[in-house]
């Protein structure tokens, strides 16, 4: 008694689709409604470690319209104690930062490292004196109200000269927490509108490191975004991408795309156990191969170990679960 393995290949996700079968749900949610299909400005991409964060709602929007879905992980300002509805920033994969990047859309803001010692100096004694200022202001309102609700309340006292002498120690003793103050957190950076002729200011360099692994679901999600697909990530399906045939919000993912590339050696059992990763949750388990080859050029450059990369269609095997034969 042995176990079968259908090989089937894939064909362009053009098609549409009547039926939705599984029930896999999608965390970003942006509102697309008011997108323009003007060019977008260059968006800011903030690095988290070696996370890609965008903040802007601009710039999610940008990421929607490109067809970027990415992950929402912040709170919303009026009900942080939850986490069933998320908020800014948006968390994208490498590979969606890396395709907005390599499509001019955005670029990767310098870190603090990246940053002069004399700008961040004067950015923070920038910023502790507006903190200065907003405690004078709020200091100023918090007494007015002090007095307001001291004149409400002693509004039947006879005496005049008690609630004149009240207010006076009131003038004299109050003080403001500074820990009370009321502060702004900016979720954008200041000075920055992303025109493109500020690219200088911008880090022009990717900050993740790549490997051939990293290379590989690259060149999968490029070829997979380039045929009208959506991606998400599938960890939660043991595969690196969920494939959806349109937008994640009407649809369902289809197939699960594991990323292999073309030399490496998978032993059966791996087969056998990617083809029945997809068959308690009805998708298609699909093995994604890019073809890269590489061609060396004239000497000089050579001397130089320049290469040039030709990147062939990547090639995909979908694997079905066909039961006991």
């Amino acid at each position: 008694m042995s176990e079968g393995v259908t090989h089937i290949h894939l064909t362009d996700g053009s098609e549409s689709v009547d039926k939705v079968d599984d029930g896999d749900c999608v965390t970003s949610t942006v509102d697309v409604a008011c997108i323009s299909d003007e060019n977008p400005l260059l968006a800011g991409i903030s690095m988290c470690g070696s996370t890609p964060l965008l903040w802007r709602v601009a710039d999610l929007k940008m990421a929607r319209q490109a067809g970027v879905i990415g992950s929402l992980v912040g709170s919303l300002s009026r009900q942080p104690r939850q986490n069933t509805r998320l908020g800014r920033p948006l968390e994208l994969l490498d590979e969606e930062a890396r395709l907005l990047a390599e499509d001019g859309k955005v670029m990767v803001l310098p870190t603090r490292d990246e940053e002069k010692e004399e700008d961040y100096s004067e950015r923070v004694e920038h910023y502790r004196q507006d903190l200065e200022q907003c405690h004078k202001v709020q200091s100023a309102l918090a007494l007015q109200d002090k007095k307001g609700a001291l004149q409400r309340v002693m509004t039947d006292t006879k005496n005049e000269g008690s609630v004149r002498d009240r207010l006076e120690a009131l003038d004299r003793d109050f003080s403001l927490p500074v820990s009370a103050i009321t502060v702004q957190l900016c979720t954008a950076r200041a000075g920055l509108s992303y025109h493109s002729d500020e690219k200088d200011f911008l880090s022009a360099s990717w900050p993740v490191q790549q490997d051939e692994q990293a290379q590989t679901r690259f060149l999968v999600y490029r070829d997979l975004r380039r045929r009208g697909f959506c991606l998400t990530s599938a960890g939660k399906f043991g595969g690196d991408y969920l494939v959806y045939p349109g937008d994640p919000l009407c649809f369902h993912a289809h197939f699960i795309a594991l990323c292999v590339a073309m030399n490496t050696t998978t032993p059966i059992c791996d087969i056998l156990a990617m083809a029945r990763l997809g068959s308690n949750v009805k998708k298609t388990v699909v093995l994604c191969s890019p073809g890269v080859t590489r061609e060396k050029l004239n000497k000089e450059e050579e001397e130089e170990r320049e290469v040039k990369e030709r990147e062939d269609e990547v090639v995909y095997t979908s694997l079905q679960w066909s039961g006991m034969v």
